[in-house]
């Protein structure tokens, strides 16, 4: 990079870089000051030259948030750091070295009239102050990544990256989530394990915990079943998978558990020529898993409460709190991350507490009112069909695609409907699982669409 730059302008960089360290060792005389300014350069080079990488890692950060599964990293402000790199790398490729072409599709359109919405709720907001705070520190940054990651990754070993790296990463969760249920460390109604809790963790929900378990999970069964796989990526799946099977049953989650499930009824209906037998194991499967994940034995949901438990309880009055909210404010619903705040008004059941609304749809429902709602199930809808034309259309044209890059996209498939079905009973509407498997989707569609172009341009 350094090469591209007139000689001047290199004499330059170099001799500025010789009076910071001078003024660094003036003021500070100190070995690591030194170093660190050396190294400061060639980390900057690096940042700029793979975009990639750096929105890959903050993707990483945010979604599975490494910084506190692994507390040593917790003060190092990790996830702000990649996401200013992330942010400088993509404007210095888009915009000045022109590496990267913006391009746009229909699924684009969906979404950002969406997020048009969520910023117009965000004004009409009944708290203001709630809501312009989760805009801003999370919501902007889940908005953007999302049009960052579709436009930066440009070839299939990315794909491949990505894919490996969302495994490893669950990797790391999973056996932290373990390690705390063999030690009893942050056990929710004494059973349920989570992680970080003490410090706020988004983790700190088994419910949340069990949702970013089963994304990895998507891929980790890809690598077991799809034809093509060597010998040692299948290892690594059996592997990854239970280890991720094995931590979502110590969530105790039945949303988790039931996304789960989606998630292996994918690849299994699409093996599986008789139909009947599919649904017969399934529903064998669904039961043994309530038992052995020990969700009866739960403090709440369990076998113990008679007729509705307080778990579904709570969930229907907070469903009811939302279509309250929704029909007072139709158009715009009561701001992102208002439900809570706005709970003791609408539910008609009260016990002391605000509860969140365990379900996405709901949720979606009382922050952005009907209209975004509608826009919402519009945007899954494409996404889905995005996901299915695009796995139809590598499998059509298999010679032309290598077998990675078929499970990848039936992955991002299994994931999709294994988070939407999850849903019903978790709250991601506006956090980060479903937005990565958008970009991942449609960054996917435009690539295979593409490398078609090309092969008949070659023939």
């Amino acid at each position: 990079m350094l090469n591209k730059l007139p000689e001047f302008t290199r004499h330059y960089l170099i001799l500025s870089l010789c009076g910071l360290l001078a003024l660094v060792w003036y003021f500070v005389p100190h070995p690591a000051m030194i170093v660190g300014i050396s190294i400061l350069p060639f980390a900057i080079l690096i940042m700029l030259h793979f975009p990639f990488f750096m929105v890959l890692l903050f993707v990483i950060f945010s979604f599975f948030r490494i910084h506190e599964v692994i507390p040593q990293l917790y003060n190092f402000k990790i996830p702000l750091l990649l996401s200013l790199a992330s942010f400088v790398s993509m404007g210095w490729n888009v915009f000045f070295t022109k590496r990267f072409s913006l391009w746009w599709r229909p699924e684009f359109t969906a979404l950002a009239t969406f997020y048009v919405l969520v910023t117009i709720g965000v004004v009409m907001a009944s708290n203001l102050p709630v809501a312009m705070g989760y805009f801003i520190n999370i919501y902007v940054k889940i908005a953007i990544m999302s049009f960052a990651i579709a436009w930066l990754i440009t070839r299939e070993s990315e794909f491949v990256i990505a894919s490996v790296a969302i495994v490893i990463s669950g990797w790391v969760v999973g056996i932290k989530a373990l390690s705390n249920k063999a030690l009893g460390i942050g056990l929710v109604e004494e059973t349920r394990v989570t992680i970080g809790r003490v410090f706020g963790s988004v983790l700190g929900d088994p419910n949340d915990l069990s949702l970013v378990l089963m994304f990895p999970a998507a891929f980790a069964v890809g690598f077991i079943v799809n034809k093509g796989m060597n010998s040692p990526t299948k290892l690594f799946g059996i592997i990854s998978i239970g280890i991720l099977f094995s931590a979502v049953l110590a969530t105790q989650s039945r949303g988790g558990l039931l996304g789960i499930l989606a998630v292996f009824g994918i690849y299994a209906y699409r093996r599986i020529k008789n139909k009947f037998l599919f649904f017969t194991v399934g529903i064998i499967s669904a039961l043994v898993l309530y038992q052995v994940a020990g969700i009866s034995g739960r403090s709440s949901g369990g076998a113990a409460e008679e007729g509705i438990d307080a778990s579904a309880m709570g969930r229907i009055y907070a469903w009811e709190a939302a279509i309250g909210m929704a029909t007072d404010n139709p158009l715009t619903g009561v701001g992102i991350d208002n439900f809570y705040s706005n709970y003791f008004f609408y539910s008609p059941h009260w016990d002391g507490l605000n509860h969140a609304v365990h379900s996405t749809w709901f949720g979606v429902l009382a922050e952005t009112g009907f209209l975004g709602l509608i826009v919402f199930i519009i945007t899954i809808v494409m996404l889905v069909k995005t996901a299915l034309r695009t796995l139809s259309t590598i499998e059509q044209h298999e010679t032309y695609f290598s077998p990675m890059i078929k499970t990848v996209a039936e992955a991002l498939l299994a994931g999709m409907i294994g988070t939407l079905v999850a849903g019903t009973f978790l709250t991601f509407g506006f956090s980060w699982p479903i937005y990565i498997l958008g970009a991942l989707t449609v960054s996917l569609a435009h690539w295979t669409r593409l490398q078609l172009l090309l092969i008949e341009e070659s023939k």
